[in-house]
Formats: structure tokens, C-alpha cells, sequence
């Protein structure tokens, strides 16, 4: 048989194209895709060219190994049913609902390794949240937030709000979240953030400090843009943590550290999806962090959060639209009806 699968072919192009699929081997099933949601900040480097090429696409999701060059294969959220098993394979896995770290793609074939039954309480399209919402757990479990605390957010974009929506479950001082489109500012709000600002207006930080109490506690930068982070370094009070959520790619952050830094004892936390901590290895691994990010989809219920659905043949438009129109866009899905 035949699928549609998705291409970075070259900057700012993409193309989805038909290509033979075999049948499941013994040990495999094959999915039918119903969902697939586009990570806008992880795809837009890839899609605009600007993902080092000295990396692999990446390096713990067997569906994305090889190297960064076009024409290529992304995407790591597919929710689909599965409807073909490998003669090794369990007949119950006939026809269920599953979630797979796999690229944009109308049929895939895969392990049970790779794929995750999805709870009933959620649905497809929340399913697709998984790997966010997986990030955005690993965000609280680097942070570590503590009772009382004031804490800062820069960037809310899909991740941003996920974040926001779990750090205002916590019993905090002040959560505050910055973001330059105001849809994603009233978003924040309804999610629980105390107050949400616009970075770029010249007295968002005066007002940001005016806030708080000897500058932020916790600070997350999780924007994409490097001029973030200075942003960020300068809301932090002594000894207070910033945690960068953000990968910059090829572009390069221009940070004063000549100024209070320097005296501020800060800690920078990289904090990235792919691994865990070494102080939490002990005891936790990526699927009890899952089990977790599950349970947090039941009680977030993100599905409001999707402001776009594109078939998989419009892919093209899907992210020109997040390229040039970011201030409408929140979560972006890819549906694959018929």
C-alpha cells in the first residue's frame, strides 16, 4: 500500500508526497494517523533552516534517527488507531487507540516499544499534547518550585501555557507570564497566571519588578527568542534559578553578564525533554515522567488550547501561518480524515 508523508525539502518548503509502506513485520503493527500535532517551536527551526547540522535530528526517537540535512522526515506527536498486526503481536492491539513519538505521516508501521496506549479519559486530540506536556513536567521537575514562591514566565507558546497551567496548580506567591500576542496573554490569565505582560512594551520590566518582591525566585525563558534570556537573568533576584526551556538553534543569545549577574550568584538550568536530571535517576524514568504528563492531560483538558486543524495536503499552509501569522496560533494540528 501506499502513505502521504510529510518533507522538509528545503527552507521554508515542505512537501507531503505518496511512498510505498510495507506490510507490519512479525513483531509490528501498523498505524492508521488521525492526529499529529506540529511542535511550532522545535518545527520552525527545522522548517526555516536553522537547526545545526552537526546534531542529529534526534538522538533518543528511533522514527527521527540520521542526520540534519533536507530533504527530511519530523514531527514526534501522531495519535492514530492501529489497524494491522505482525503475526507475534497480541490481537487485542487490533483497533487500538495509540500515541507514538513519530513524524507527520498517514500510516506507519512500529513496534509495541514505540507506541503508548492512550487512557480513556483522553481523547485524540489531547493525546497529541503529550510530548508538550511531558516538556512542560520536566520544566517543574528542573525548576523545582517551592511553596511561596514568585515565579516568571517568558514564552507562551504551547509549552508556555502547559507550563503555566501546571505551575498554577502549585501554591505560589506570584506567577506572572510574559508574551508579545495578546491571545496567548489572555490564555495565560484563564489558566491561572497572577498577571501577563507584554515584553517588548519599554516598561514591562519596571512593572515586572514592581510585582514582585526582590526580583523572581524562578524564571523560565521558554520564548525561542535569545533576547529573552537577558530579559529573564535581569527579572531573577539573588541566588534565583532560570531555567531555559528554549532551543535557539543557530541563533545566538547576547547575554550582559558583566553586570549584577556577576553578583547574584544565579543559576542557569538547561533544561531539555530527551533526558532526566542525574538527581532524579534514582528513582524516576521517562515513563513514570509519561505517566505523570497522562495524568496531567486528564486534568488540564488542553483541546481549547487548538486554534487550527489542517488536512495532511495542507501542510504547506500549516506552517507558512505559523511562519508569518505566530500572533493567531496556538496549537496547530494535522488531521488525516478519509
Amino acid at each position: 500500500m501506499k502513505r502521504l508523508a510529510l518533507y522538509f525539502t528545503a527552507p521554508y518548503r515542505v512537501s507531503v508526497q505518496d511512498e510505498p509502506l510495507a506490510s507490519p513485520a512479525a513483531d509490528q503493527v501498523m498505524v492508521q494517523t488521525l492526529v499529529s500535532a506540529i511542535s511550532p517551536g522545535t518545527e520552525l527551526l527545522f522548517y526555516r533552516g536553522q537547526v545545526p547540522t552537526d546534531l542529529p535530528v534526534d538522538e533518543t526517537i528511533a522514527a527521527l534517527a540520521g542526520e540534519v540535512s533536507f530533504p527530511l522526515k519530523y514531527g514526534y506527536a501522531a495519535v492514530g488507531q492501529v489497524v494491522a498486526v505482525g503475526a507475534q503481536v497480541a490481537p487485542e492491539w487490533q483497533d487500538r487507540l495509540v500515541f507514538s513519538f513519530h513524524p507527520h505521516e498517514s500510516h506507519f508501521l512500529a513496534s509495541l516499544a514505540e507506541l503508548m496506549p492512550v487512557p480513556p479519559p483522553v481523547s485524540p486530540e489531547e493525546a497529541a499534547f503529550l510530548p508538550n506536556m511531558e516538556t512542560a513536567v520536566n520544566f517543574l521537575m528542573d525548576g523545582q518550585p517551592l511553596i511561596g514562591e514568585q515565579v516568571v514566565i517568558f514564552g507562551q507558546g504551547v509549552v508556555g501555557l502547559l507550563t503555566t497551567a501546571l505551575l498554577a496548580r502549585s501554591p505560589l506567591a506570584r506567577l506572572v507570564t510574559l508574551d508579545r500576542y495578546p491571545r496567548r496573554r489572555e490564555t495565560s490569565l484563564a489558566l491561572g497566571a497572577h498577571a501577563s505582560l507584554d515584553p517588548t512594551e519599554p516598561q514591562a520590566l519596571p512593572r515586572l519588578h514592581a510585582m514582585l518582591q526582590q526580583g523572581a525566585d524562578l524564571t523560565y525563558e521558554l520564548s525561542g527568542n535569545p533576547a529573552a534570556l537577558d530579559q529573564a537573568i535581569a527579572a531573577t533576584g539573588f541566588s534565583g534559578r532560570v531555567v531555559i526551556g528554549s532551543w535557539y538553534g543557530q541563533k545566538q543569545a547576547d547575554l550582559n553578564l558583566g553586570g549584577r549577574f556577576h553578583r547574584s550568584r544565579l543559576r542557569l538550568i538547561s533544561s531539555q525533554v530527551s533526558t532526566l536530571a542525574p538527581e532524579w535517576t534514582g528513582r524516576w524514568s521517562k515513563a513514570r515522567r509519561l505517566q505523570v504528563a497522562w495524568r496531567m492531560l486528564e486534568q488540564v483538558r488542553p483541546a481549547h488550547l487548538i486554534t487550527h486543524r489542517f488536512p495532511l495536503t495542507q501542510a504547506a499552509q500549516a506552517y507558512a501561518m505559523l511562519d508569518q501569522h505566530p500572533e493567531e496560533a496556538m496549537q496547530v494540528l494535522l488531521t488525516y480524515e478519509g
